[in-house]
């Protein structure tokens, strides 16, 4: 068995959102099959008695667990679930080195390796263990669930596909051999050049507030999460962003092949407005397409919600329809 890295853990709450009353909080740590030590927040509902069902929850790509997937995770355990957000390899608290990397292999071995700790945590019912992926995190959370036949329920909210909109541009505009071409080759020359100094750039993180008004909506929804209402200073997309080729692997390595042989449940949920909308839909009808396991698959569309309304927006989130999803199948 391989030891667990000691972290450089925050002890004080440090959330941006405010520390619930009805659950106890913990600061955790597992190790994933690469070796790199995760670190995340427990919540407990307090009070409890017998073994718990639990979640792990993460996302959204670029922030930290102490934005969107902590709100999430802290909420479903007000429910009666134990849960933990944690931060990906390379991100936040986690260990790996280089920073600020991102990985379809490894970051969908962090999920399952969430799903170990759980499976194995002395108040947890390892029968009864889900995931919830938000954003790039949703995508993954899907690719887990295709890998992992010990996750019961999964939940995609507001999700992208990461392998997708790196080979193809936002709205498929770069879906182009000569597109991903010039991409590649401006990345690979970056690689050089930082390899030849010996030191990686990072790719910027949202745009400063005020938002110029010529840039798309998406943008402005975005800065005004990250850099704004819910800025954190270990968050990659509230400060320096991702290492500058930290997501090339994406551009070749599609993660959701084989979504339509998910045979567990899993509900995706999405805003009518949001920018993103196409990755939810379309992800939803590759996943029931020549398959024979559609009756525990659900897609709920949020009429008027663009993306960031379900990364904080309580009056928005579906949390009531999350816990009957995940209790009426089988959590």
């Amino acid at each position: 068995m391989m030891k667990t890295a000691e972290l450089k853990l925050t002890q004080e709450w440090d959330k941006t959102f405010p520390k619930s009353e009805k659950v106890n909080h913990s600061k955790v740590t597992f190790i994933n099959r690469y070796g790199i030590t995760l670190a995340a927040d427990m919540y407990v509902p307090k009070g409890f008695e017998g073994k718990l069902p639990a979640i792990a929850v993460c996302g959204p790509f670029g922030a930290v667990k102490e934005q969107c997937s902590g709100l999430y995770a802290q909420t479903m355990a007000e429910r009666g679930f134990l849960t933990i957000a944690f931060d990906p390899s390379f991100t936040g608290e986690s260990g790996g080195e280089p920073r600020y990397m991102a990985s379809p292999d490894i970051n969908t071995e962090d999920f399952q390796a969430a799903v170990d700790f759980l499976s194995t945590h002395e108040n947890v019912d390892p029968d009864k263990i889900g995931i919830i992926g938000i954003c790039g995190w949703g995508g993954m959370a899907l690719n887990t669930a295709a890998l992992d036949t010990r996750i019961k329920v999964t939940v995609a909210s507001t999700m992208y596909d990461m392998t997708r909109v790196n080979a193809n541009g936002y709205f498929d505009s770069e879906d182009s051999e000569e597109k991903r071409y010039e991409k590649k080759t401006a990345l690979n020359n970056l690689r050089t050049a930082e390899y030849a100094k010996g030191e990686y750039s990072r790719g910027g993180g949202c745009v400063e507030l005020p938002v110029p008004d010529e840039l798309p909506f998406f943008v402005k929804d975005y800065s005004e999460y990250y850099k704004g209402r819910a800025y954190h200073k270990r968050s990659l997309n509230s400060n320096e962003g991702w290492n500058t080729i930290g997501c090339m692997s994406f551009m070749n390595q599609p993660i959701l092949r084989y979504s339509n042989e998910i045979r567990s449940s899993v509900l995706i949920i999405h805003g009518s407005k949001a920018h993103s909308f196409y990755f939810g839909k379309e992800a939803y009808d590759n996943m029931i397409k020549d398959s024979k396991f559609t009756d525990n698959k659900e897609l709920m569309v949020i009429d008027g919600a663009v993306h960031t309304d379900l990364y904080d927006n309580t009056a928005v989130i579906p949390f009531d329809k999350m816990e009957s999803f995940f209790k009426n199948s089988g959590l």
